[in-house]
């Protein structure tokens, strides 16, 4: 019996040298003083694109505004009529974006006439990243692609492009909105600028 309580007074010794060294060393108020007067001057802190944050909110009004062949196309996975959409012979310089995220896609430089009646690019902006998903439906393989935070249906793409990459992204125009060069600034995508210095 002797022995177990010079066991428990041991233990509880040590408990409290344990307790007291914590209270001395305490490595968090170091660190919260190393974090205190460290100049913040120096942290380049990068924005989230507005694209890559839509609240579910965001994303219902959006969808909310959309007309019904917009809902069609890019939540139903639809096709629109060829050489009769928005953009198929469009010429303007600028982006295209989702239509509900409005993350940028496409850039005009990368557009061409592919003579199918949609729009079509051979690659989309640097950096961007397009989903590409097999679709077997209607008896074909194809590639379908999507939009990442928007999960848009954005159309299809295939290796018959006629440029030095040999695709062609084959988009539907409901899945797209224009920003025209002029406006990049103005609407927050004045980082893509440089696609047409």
């Amino acid at each position: 019996m002797n022995r177990l309580m010079k066991l428990y007074a041991l233990y509880f010794t040590l408990l409290i040298l344990l307790v007291v060294l914590q209270l001395i060393y305490r490595p968090e108020a170091k660190a919260q003083v190393e974090i205190e007067s460290y100049d913040m001057s120096k942290v380049n802190i990068i924005d989230t694109p507005f694209w890559c944050s839509a609240t579910p909110e965001e994303r219902a009004e959006a969808i909310n505004n959309l007309t019904e062949e917009q809902k069609l196309v890019a939540l139903e996975d639809g096709t629109e009529r060829p050489f009769a959409n928005e953009f198929w012979d469009s010429k303007e310089k600028g982006i295209y974006v989702d239509i509900i995220s409005e993350e940028p896609l496409f850039s005009s430089t990368d557009k061409f006439d592919s003579g199918t009646g949609w729009p079509s690019f051979d690659r989309p902006i640097e950096g961007i990243n397009i989903k590409e998903i097999s679709d077997n439906s209607l008896g074909m393989k194809r590639t379908e692609v999507r939009s990442e935070f928007g999960d848009t249906h954005l159309g299809h793409l295939f290796d018959d492009g006629p440029t030095e990459t040999g695709l062609r992204y084959c988009i539907n125009s409901a899945s797209l909105s224009f920003i025209p060069v002029n406006e990049l600034n103005d609407k927050g995508y004045g980082d893509f600028l440089k696609l047409f210095d």
